[in-house]
């Protein structure tokens, strides 16, 4: 164990937009001693509240034993570092390894939230995840691949519980998340939105369905960068799936529900909780 007194922050950079950060990731940044991002995804104008003459390092091409020496220099100096992934640090990062590294050293570290790509599309879409009347679980994955995924979480399995659903890290093989989400359980003509690069300039959602996604996900050309939000009952009408939440006649701690209008007797009770 060591003797540091500085610290390692690792922040959050969402997937692209530069004002898609925490205020507080934003400071950080502006306090570091030194500062360490991915360059292949977090994007240069994101860091440019640096301090003036503070090192920003690009840590694509380095390995991990490089990018811990630069973090633990920074905090054994008694600075703080600002170690900038892109995304939200807890989905397919890679901080667990990095902490570890410094939790032998004695190294003091934190992590502040980011905004995940799957979040930014379904905003630049404008579609919900969880719509009353129809799903209201929403589930994140990827696809097996060079990184393994358990047998529980393939994706037929996860798809028969007919949730709402993110695909990441799985573009480049669009008609195996076709067929395996379909032979889970979704129909074809399941609401699909393709989120490509959203937030960076030139990035798009394209709005699809299930049956269509593998065609689309090529004609587009989309390859990295690109996540798969499966919807089902985004389809429903907007009668049938109204939140109960601001209803007049739904009491909750913060308000009475109000006597129903003479014009509303003999409505019924439907979707009362």
């Amino acid at each position: 164990m060591g003797d540091a007194t500085g610290k390692v922050w690792f922040i959050g950079a969402g997937p692209g937009d530069p004002e898609l950060i925490t205020v507080k990731g934003r400071r950080l940044i502006a306090e570091a001693d030194c500062v360490v991002y991915a360059g292949s995804l977090v994007p240069r104008e994101l860091l440019a509240v640096a301090r003036p003459g503070v090192p920003v390092i690009d840590s694509a091409p380095l390995s991990l034993a490089e990018t811990h020496a630069l973090l633990r220099q920074c905090a054994r100096n008694g600075g703080m570092a600002a170690r900038v992934h892109t995304g939200e640090p807890s989905l397919y990062g890679a901080v667990r390894e990095q902490a570890a590294l410094l939790d032998a050293e004695g190294i003091a570290w934190g992590v502040v939230p980011g905004v995940s790509s799957a979040f930014a599309a379904a905003a630049a879409a404008r579609v919900s995840f969880t719509v009353p009347g129809g799903p209201q679980t929403f589930i994140l994955t990827r696809l097996s691949g060079r990184t393994p995924v358990p047998e529980s979480e393939a994706l037929p399995l996860l798809a028969a519980h007919g949730a709402a659903m993110a695909v990441l890290l799985s573009a480049s093989d669009p008609e195996r998340v076709q067929d395996e989400l379909v032979q889970g359980g979704y129909a074809p003509e399941t609401s699909v939105v393709i989120g490509h690069k959203v937030g960076w300039p030139g990035g798009d959602t394209v709005r699809t369905t299930l049956g269509e996604l593998a065609r689309t996900t090529r004609e587009a050309g989309f390859t990295r960068q690109t996540v798969f939000l499966v919807l089902p009952g985004q389809d429903l009408a907007p009668e049938a799936s109204r939140s109960r939440l601001y209803d007049a006649d739904f009491s909750h701690g913060w308000r009475a529900a109000r006597e129903p209008s003479p014009s509303a007797e003999g409505a019924g009770a439907e979707g009362a909780e």
